[in-house]
């Protein structure tokens, strides 16, 4: 399996002949910024609808991880989101109580205080044994799933996938009845990352579940940027591996990317109502670097309408 500059352009490939988009942003050099005075909300914020946020690579206690952190609540006081999905490398380094102390309860601390519950995949940077940390809330298990009213959720272990795994997720996905399903785990199938990019050998084993059992969405980390691409086998495919990590322009443009995201941290918020998949990715600034609806696939998918 395989500094920051004191002002620059926020860059994002999209989707007409991959033209780029230009937005100025002013992003300090040096960390300790507030959360962002006003809240840019793209969400309907339906009754009853399901809310999550999304971060991944996030495991690294420095400064940009708890402004990120700071936003994500900032959003959760608007949003009323219940849960995160972790996309894996959640602690990076050692990982000692303090370390679990310092990378994850500190930044999300006024999260947790909340009641928001954080569900980990594990990352090849992450030890397996992080599986039995509450607040992960895996259960001890490399592999798992859950549902949230008719959300669906299956979070594997893409560093082991071992046949046991492809057959419990065979059969998982087989006997779902859920409206939505979501897999997420660490390492793309399909990246426009310059130093990763997909994982070739996952795809050839997890595509053709994915789409003989009806997968709605798929979210992965690794690369340290975000990514929306263009679905893939009917399938909507995002990266977000840069809660915490970064890999300052690592994006390539390509005709299967949407928006590309690559010279700053950020998170994702999901909210699911009916046939809508409504999302926004902000970053550690509170800048909204991507935001659109997605409609749920009869077994054709319609492309992402973006409101960016």
């Amino acid at each position: 399996m395989r500094t920051r500059v004191f002002v620059f352009f926020l860059t994002c490939f999209v989707l007409a002949g991959c033209t780029t988009r230009t937005v100025p942003e002013d992003f300090p050099a040096t960390a300790a910024s507030a959360p962002s005075s006003s809240i840019s909300l793209k969400l309907p914020l339906k009754p009853k609808s399901v809310r999550f946020a999304v971060i991944g690579d996030s495991g690294t206690g420095n400064s940009a991880q708890f402004e990120v952190a700071r936003e994500m609540e900032a959003y959760r006081q608007a949003v009323g989101f219940s849960f995160v999905l972790m996309l894996g490398d959640n602690i990076y380094g050692g990982d000692s109580p303090g370390d679990f102390v310092r990378k994850f309860e500190q930044p999300y601390k006024p999260l947790l205080d909340a009641g928001v519950n954080f569900y980990a995949s594990l990352g090849n940077h992450d030890n397996p044994d992080e599986s039995h940390y509450k607040l992960f809330n895996m259960g001890g298990e490399r592999y798992y799933s859950f549902k949230k009213n008719d959300v669906a959720f299956f979070v594997l272990d893409s560093t082991y996938m071992s046949p046991k795994q492809l057959i419990w997720l065979e059969g998982e996905l087989r006997n779902s009845n859920a409206v939505w399903k979501i897999c997420y785990f660490h390492h793309p199938l399909y990246s426009d990352g310059k130093f990763h990019g997909p994982d070739l050998d996952l795809r050839s084993v997890l595509v053709p579940l994915f789409q003989k059992y009806g997968v709605n969405v798929v979210l992965s980390g690794h690369e340290h940027v975000y990514e929306r691409l263009k679905p893939q086998n009917d399938i909507y495919y995002f990266i977000l591996g840069n809660s915490g990590q970064l890999r300052f322009h690592n994006l390539r443009a390509s005709d299967q990317m949407q928006v590309g995201f690559d010279t700053d941290q950020d998170f994702m918020l999901v909210e699911i109502d009916g046939d809508e998949l409504h999302f926004q990715t902000i970053s550690r600034t509170g800048v909204t670097i991507d935001s659109g609806v997605l409609q749920r696939q009869p077994r054709s998918a319609s492309p992402a309408k973006s409101d960016q």
